[in-house]
């Protein structure tokens, strides 16, 4: 008896052992607990949301509806399809119409006035009172009123405190309803501040990249790759579950205002940059699916390519709605999607998402023949990139496009391109209709509630139940991937560690360093000795006015830091005791193709966009514009031959040509930042050098100036002989201007650029060009 009893113990003792094993453990982390599983994932949530943890064969599981048992969509053992088609078949009509908003822009703290805005118990942010992690009265309405779970997110004074407020935001949404966390996202927030100086050992408030265009001149589609890794660990650490990006618009039109956040005008470049990006982003290593805590949804735009605006106009405004396609080559356009974003080399598959852009896509709707803009059109949405390329994540609109039209010239208009006739519920039952899942910029339920109302008087109840359904899945999908529901929670120590730190820092400077095109080096100007004596002349700098109406004044002053330059070479404010000159300009800075002030003297307001410093008159302009029509305008013709335009910064080509004139015949060194391709005839002889960059650190510049770099940047786009050649090109098609043909001999064609040995041939070019 006493063995048996003993070997009873003995089995109790094991099965307690065991069970030990398999037990969870918790930890308190500031304001939430953290919950490890034995073998899974670990969870986050906070102790004031009203979760419980719930126990399951050992393994711990969160109770987000609060209802004591175990849903599907808390089971983080199945896949984020079940668990999304769950979720979505409990979720009311409003709550599904949560998830389909998308919010306006929100910084943090929130601004006390302007655009960006908000209210903190009724009363304006105030420094020193106001703790800027909390959550605005607008944050809490549209989460709780609203259900919005898409947050957009801008400025944030430090990554900590971007923290802390990720960590309130995201405690508040677990205590509401089905628990369900936000999918908080940005536009590219890595660009560089020119005036900051890369210093190996220390980090900075996030790594600083070149912008997609500066990119594409590396043509290395691995490099692309090893951003998005690393970006994706910042965003991770910022809170951040979703990139509004890559751009993989492929830029035809030269003029076109957004030239400089796209990859170029190479279609296969395009491409494989967008499939590196968005590889590099979505993949969590070590995951059977390629999808985890690790990655960041990409948001790929502009669906179908918005890169083919008339006359180079961009359709953020009215006088700029139409793409078109002269060439017939709008199928090139399709390319860095199909061929790209929606056939990645990861595991993830394809891009998680798609923005289509504002446009109307000229004549493109062979179906229906609408003359709409992208996010409304049927065929476009739901037969082509739908049905016929099989894409099922989700579709989001551009920002602000369901908006009353008010404007042809205003940055912040409504954008509901040609269904401007339209009531605001008719606007968002016809992108329902299209197969779009979301609504960019739009924080207000109510009108998406009454397109579903509409849509149950003409199709029933159960019909639009489930069109409904079917978007909120896709986008449930994308939340359930990330793994938020398990654990949105961060620590603030650890992203401040995180993001910005030095051997990230070093990554995003070696890539600006590859980012720089040498487009002429007479005589070997270039490398510079360090005891050369340099002068670097001031630049003025004309008065502008931003998107928001901000207007900066005049100035004239040191484009870079004396105090960086001083550090490679000796400086003297007299070009007679000077060995060189070091010019620093900008491209030709454009108008947006349409003036009041014309309208006023009896045209139609339009006027051309010039890619050159002096006056331009468009008289090689097409004779009527291809697409037009508006509610706000008499005639459908938007064409602009024979008129003429300035371009403000014309004194930086005057700047050039004098400082050769004060050098007397000593070298002229010129950097260049464009943003678009640019007419070199205008300041290229009085160079001896010319460096171009996309968006450096000035301090990449003088890595190359003095030979501690080496140049091995290539040219993402031409650049055109002069402006005829860009009256003359077709809007949608890459590689039909005439190339300037500089006084060496070198035409500044698409895959052109120098190193110290002369032009780089290599493979990079014939792979890419056609």
């Amino acid at each position: 008896m006493k063995n048996k009893i003993t070997g009873l113990l003995a089995l109790q003792l094991l099965f307690v052992a065991a069970t030990a094993q398999t037990k969870w453990s918790e930890t308190k982390k500031g304001e939430f607990n953290i919950v490890k599983n034995p073998s899974g994932q670990t969870l986050g949530y906070s102790p004031n949301s009203g979760v419980k943890i719930l126990t399951v064969n050992g393994l711990a599981f969160k109770d987000l509806n609060k209802n004591n048992k175990l849903d599907k969509f808390e089971d983080w053992r199945l896949s984020s399809e079940i668990r999304a088609k769950d979720l979505a078949s409990k979720l009311s009509i409003k709550e599904i119409t949560g998830l389909m908003l998308y919010s306006s822009h929100q910084s943090i703290p929130a601004r006390p006035g302007g655009y960006f805005a908000g209210t903190y118990g009724g009363k304006p942010f105030k420094a020193g009172e106001t703790d800027p992690s909390d959550l605005t009265d607008q944050q809490k309405q549209f989460l709780v009123e609203d259900n919005l779970r898409h947050v957009l997110i801008t400025t944030v004074q430090t990554p900590e405190i971007a923290a802390k407020w990720n960590n309130k935001l995201q405690a508040f949404c677990e205590s509401v309803g089905f628990g369900i966390p936000a999918n908080n996202s940005t536009d590219p927030r890595h660009g560089t501040r020119a005036k900051a100086e890369y210093d190996a050992a220390s980090g900075g408030e996030i790594s600083m990249w070149p912008n997609s265009l500066g990119m594409a001149a590396t043509f290395d589609p691995a490099l692309t790759q090893k951003f998005g890794e690393i970006a994706a660990k910042e965003y991770r650490a910022l809170g951040i579950t979703t990139a509004l990006s890559p751009q993989v618009d492929i830029a035809t039109e030269p003029r076109w205002a957004r030239f400089n956040g796209t990859f170029g005008e190479s279609p296969l470049l395009s491409a494989a940059m967008g499939q590196a990006y968005c590889d590099g982003f979505q993949t969590t290593s070590k995951s059977t699916t390629g999808w985890g805590d690790g990655s960041v949804n990409a948001m790929v735009k502009h669906w179908p390519g918005g890169g083919s605006g008339e006359a180079g106009r961009d359709a953020h405004y009215g006088s700029g709605k139409f793409a078109v396609y002269p060439g017939n080559n709008f199928s090139a356009h399709l390319i860095p999607f199909i061929q790209g974003a929606f056939k990645l080399k990861g595991k993830t598959q394809m891009a998680s998402a798609v923005m289509p852009y504002y446009t109307i896509s000229w004549n493109q709707d062979p179906k229906n023949g609408e003359n709409v803009g992208n996010s409304y059109n049927k065929y476009l949405i739901n037969d082509l990139l739908r049905t016929k390329y099989k894409y099922d994540g989700v579709v989001c609109t551009d920002w602000g496009i369901t908006g009353e039209h008010k404007a042809l010239d205003q940055f912040l208009d409504g954008r509901s391109w040609g269904v401007e006739n339209l009531s605001e519920v008719d606007r968002h039952f016809k992108i329902l209709m299209a197969g779009v899942d979301q609504f960019g910029g739009n924080n207000d339920a109510k009108p998406i509630l009454a397109a579903y109302e509409k849509g149950v008087g003409e199709f029933g109840e159960v019909k639009m139940r489930t069109r409904m359904e079917q978007s909120a899945v896709r986008l449930l999908k994308n939340i359930f991937r990330v793994g938020v529901f398990e654990n949105p929670y961060l620590v603030p120590e650890e992203t401040k560690d995180i993001v910005g730190k030095p051997e990230f820092m070093k990554e995003g400077y070696g890539a600006q360093l590859k980012s720089i095109v040498m487009l002429k080096n007479h005589g070997k100007t270039l490398p510079l000795d360090a005891k050369k004596t340099v002068f670097v002349p001031k630049r003025f700098t004309p008065a502008s006015r931003n998107f928001l109406g901000m207007e900066t004044p005049a100035s004239t002053d040191y484009p870079i830091s004396i105090d960086l330059v001083k550090k490679y070479f000796n400086v003297t404010e007299d070009p007679l005791v000077a060995d060189l000159a070091l010019v620093f300009i900008q491209n030709p800075a454009a108008t947006i193709g349409y003036d009041k002030e014309d309208l006023k003297n009896g045209g139609n307001g339009y006027l051309p966009i010039s890619l050159q410093y002096g006056d331009y008159t468009a008289t090689e302009a097409r004779e009527k514009s291809i697409a037009g029509g508006d509610p706000l305008e008499k005639s459908n013709d938007r064409g602009y031959k024979n008129k003429s335009t300035k371009t403000a910064n014309n004194s930086d080509a005057t700047l050039v040509k004098e400082t050769k004139a004060a050098m007397k015949g000593k070298p002229v060194v010129v950097s260049v930042f464009t943003s678009n391709p640019m007419i070199f005839s205008e300041i290229e002889k009085d160079a001896s050098a010319i460096l171009l960059n996309f968006g450096v650190q000035d301090q990449a510049v003088f890595e190359i100036l003095s030979g501690k770099a080496e140049p091995s940047a290539l040219l993402p786009m031409q650049m055109p002989a002069d402006m005829k050649t860009v009256e003359k090109q077709a809007e949608d098609v890459p590689f039909d201007m005439m190339p300037y043909k500089d006084s060496e001999g070198n035409a500044y064609d698409f895959g052109f650029g120098l190193n110290w040995k002369g032009v780089i041939k290599d493979s990079r070019v014939l792979k890419y060009k056609k």
